[in-house]
């Protein structure tokens, strides 16, 4: 493997981290919502 091409993957590694980590948060925000959403339904019924 060159060096170009050893450089080019590290970067490429380096640039898919945070893609992979925000997609993670960004389902955990989504079933944190739909949680927090789902209490709020309930608490209305229950008043």
């Amino acid at each position: 493997m060159t060096r170009n091409a050893r450089r080019a993957r590290a970067i490429a590694i380096t640039q898919a981290k945070p893609d992979a980590r925000i997609t993670a948060l960004r389902y955990l925000m989504l079933a944190a919502g739909a949680t927090a959403a789902s209490l709020a339904l309930l608490l209305a019924h229950l008043i």
